[in-house]
């Protein structure tokens, strides 16, 4: 029996892989939540699972022989990931999600000091580095409200464009590189299908919600309105990146690792059609609210694990 933790499990990558181990035969999943109560995937066992609480660590990793490992968004987050692996039984594989092109960044960026807590633990590891999740489209924490309920997209991107990815396709890749030891050593970039322009995106979300969805660009400046410390650098490098086209980079990786092409924006579209019409005329109904501008730019980090 192969016993794998998932830390976040309940979040966007976390559930859908936790779906596809426990499908697998000799697979035992424990599912890691700061509130094991809300973990509800049949065939998961719930287990406590905290940044926050380090005390409660060795019990959830206890005979584990594979980790999903989100990286959570704070700045102690390398310090965090190198103290959790130094806990780990050495035989455990490490899979870490992190952001595509992490090779890009300066040797000191937090991102590149989390992948190295992980290359220097001893342990076998497997870097997952996604581009932009397809889900902040229909997560009301990101763009629903403005493409669902005002038509419009607001997103700073210089004219660059973004390969969106499906969150399924990103835990169908980690599914692999957890359980075939012939992943170990592999740093996978991933990306969907096709890198989309900003308008070409909003084409796609016009078809998918029944109504004209028109991107509106929003100055870097912007974005950043209301935010310090670390959250407001690390939202000023994540979009000045994406104007660098560092998120359209376009990669085979799910294919070849998975044997399948990854989603399209309009098959992942496709099933939340009524969902997404349903809330435009909710909206309507509330008192035409789609036309007004939308209060913020609705940004978002390149991926939510």
């Amino acid at each position: 029996m192969t016993r794998v933790l998932v830390t976040g499990v309940r979040a966007k990558t976390g559930r859908p892989l936790a779906e596809l181990l426990v499908a697998r035969s000799g697979v035992e999943v424990l599912g890691g939540s700061s509130d094991p109560a809300t973990v509800s995937t049949d065939g998961v066992r719930p287990t406590a699972f905290s940044w926050d609480d380090t005390s409660g660590w060795p019990a959830a990793t206890e005979g584990v022989d594979a980790v999903y490992v989100v990286r959570p968004d704070r700045p102690d987050a390398p310090e965090l990931i190198g103290a959790l692996l130094d806990g780990l039984p050495e035989r455990t594989h490490v899979v870490l999600l992190s952001e595509q092109a992490t090779d890009a960044l300066a040797p000191d960026d937090w991102a590149v000091r989390a992948e190295q807590a992980v290359r220097r633990s001893g342990r076998s590891w497997t870097m997952v580095r996604p581009s932009w999740f397809m889900q902040v489209f229909t997560d009301p924490r990101y763009y629903l409200d403005q493409v669902a309920g005002r038509g419009e997209l607001p997103f700073s991107s210089g004219g660059a464009s973004v390969a969106w990815i499906d969150a399924r396709d990103i835990a169908a890749v980690a599914e692999h590189a957890l359980l075939d030891p012939g992943q170990a050593g592999q740093v996978h970039e991933l990306s969907g299908p096709a890198a989309l322009s900003l308008p070409r995106t909003a084409e796609l979300l016009s078809a998918a919600t029944g109504h004209p969805v028109a991107h509106r660009e929003v100055p870097i400046e912007d974005v950043l309105a209301g935010s310090d410390g670390f959250a407001r650098a690390l939202t000023e490098l994540t979009f000045r990146r994406v104007h660098a086209g560092s998120f359209a980079v376009v990669t085979d990786t799910v294919e070849r690792v998975t044997g399948r092409p990854p989603r399209t924006l309009e098959a992942f579209l496709a099933p939340d059609r009524p969902t997404l019409q349903a809330r435009r005329l909710t909206r309507a109904r509330a008192g035409g609210a789609i036309s007004r501008p939308a209060a913020c730019c609705g940004c978002s980090r390149p991926r939510m694990g």
